[in-house]
């Protein structure tokens, strides 16, 4: 998939997205924009690991 094709999809889903997740999303993009790409890898991973571990994070707030 090229950038433009990418960014042509993003659009088409922030179009679907609930107008309250906007400005989150708006501000998570702010964040990337000033951050080397190392430091985006690490978010993502750091998030993904997160995502994965959802369920015990939850279980373990309870």
């Amino acid at each position: 998939m090229t950038t433009k094709q990418i960014k042509q999809e993003i659009t088409k889903v922030l179009e679907q997205v609930p107008d309250e997740v906007l400005t989150d999303i708006l501000d998570y993009l702010n964040e990337l924009k000033g951050k080397s790409e190392d430091q985006v890898l690490k978010v993502q991973r750091f998030r993904r690991i997160l995502q994965e571990d959802k369920s015990l994070l939850k279980r373990l707030a309870q």
